[in-house]
């Protein structure tokens, strides 16, 4: 298996910032799959980043706790700006599998986008949003 590229840049980056910088890792790693690439050091924050297919996401933890949180229900917390981020993925059931296993708040069950395109809204450990939808073959 060929190492990860560190240097590695998406289409799209989505920069996420945390409080448990190794919760919310394990989460995207382990849970959803995204594959790790590198942490790095800038200033007093730690970037972690991951990749899914031509995008990156990166979990930024700042050495000073955060003072405000992201509000709550994603979409459905009628609040301004970004809400939640979709990704296409290969097995939505397979996914939410793993996340019912990881026990992790599904605000939208597993249900068809369109006849044969499966998707479902899972929340990361800190409450932001994530849409799954099966990739259509």
């Amino acid at each position: 298996m060929a190492k990860p590229d560190p240097n590695r840049v998406g289409v799209i980056e989505i920069g996420i910032t945390v409080a448990d910088l190794d919760r919310c890792s394990a989460f995207y790693q382990d849970v959803i799959g995204l594959e790790y690439l590198c942490d790095l050091r800038v200033g007093g924050s730690l970037i972690r980043r991951f990749a899914h297919r031509d995008a990156i996401v990166k979990l930024w933890q700042d050495d000073e706790a955060p003072r405000l949180a992201n509000p709550p229900h994603g979409y459905a917390g009628r609040a301004a700006g970004l809400r939640y981020f979709t990704l296409q993925i290969d097995d939505v059931r397979e996914t939410v599998r793993r996340c019912t296993t990881a026990g992790v708040n599904i605000p939208t069950p597993l249900t068809e986008f369109r006849p044969g395109v499966p998707f479902a809204v899972v929340e990361d450990p800190e409450g932001n949003w994530l849409e799954l939808i099966e990739t259509p073959r």
